[in-house]
């Protein structure tokens, strides 16, 4: 497994240190590096990586802001000489936290927890893909949609709405967005909004931007635009 990487630091030296360590390190790909987390924020928006290593203390944006608007895109590994963000760099899902000066073995140790994450993920991701239809609670009974009938899934505060290309009403569940998604193969399913999941291969019109089944016109957000986006250029 390649994990490629970035760097954010605003001590060359620390970006220094950190690229000759990537550069020994087999299973890393540096992608770039930064003194500057704004400027960062552009450039991972066009160069989507797997590993960040983000120090803490920098001037404008910190790096514990910059990884909470940096979400779920890429995984986390704190750099910095200030011990005391150690248990807030875990509340932000931090996979490590290296103290400065960081040495080579423990940059390695840090490593390694990355690729673990991203073998157990593919693992359980696989599992996903190879799914052919799923049990959803409604009516206090099971029912089993086969998940190539799925056109979209609607959110409605603690229910879902799943609509099927063979039931004229959806289907009531109570759970949550997020269940839904988790739930959902990635491979096939694409949240396009707080309220939607649906399906790409069964995308068929997109007008001004929204995503039309039937009569139904599905808004895709500014948060989901860029994945949104990039979809689309793989198919045109």
């Amino acid at each position: 497994m390649i994990l490629n990487c970035y760097i954010i630091d605003d001590e060359p030296l620390a970006i220094r240190l950190l690229e000759s360590y990537v550069d020994k390190t087999p299973f890393l790909r540096l992608q770039g590096s930064c003194t500057n987390a704004v400027t960062a924020l552009a450039d991972l928006s066009e160069r989507p990586v797997d590993l960040l290593f983000l120090d803490i203390q920098m001037p404008e944006l910190n790096g514990l802001e910059f990884s909470k608007i940096i979400g779920d895109r890429c995984r986390i590994i704190f750099t910095t000489a200030f011990e005391q963000y150690a248990v807030d760099s875990y509340r932000v899902n931090a996979l490590d936290y290296l103290l400065k000066p960081i040495d080579y073995p423990d940059f390695l140790n840090a490593c390694e927890k990355a690729c673990q994450w991203y073998e157990l993920t593919d693992n359980t991701t696989r599992k996903k893909d190879e799914l052919k239809s799923i049990f959803i609670k409604t009516d206090y009974k099971l029912v089993q949609i086969e998940l190539k009938k799925i056109l979209y899934v609607e959110g409605l505060k603690d229910y879902v709405k799943i609509y099927t290309e063979d039931t004229a009403r959806p289907i009531l569940s109570l759970m949550s967005m997020k269940s839904m998604e988790e739930l959902l193969p990635t491979s096939r399913f694409m949240r396009v909004h707080r309220s939607y999941i649906v399906q790409k291969e069964k995308i068929r019109v997109i007008d001004r931007g929204r995503i039309v089944f039937d009569k139904t016109y599905i808004p895709v957000s500014d948060s989901y635009k860029q994945v949104f986006q990039t979809f689309l250029d793989k198919r045109s």
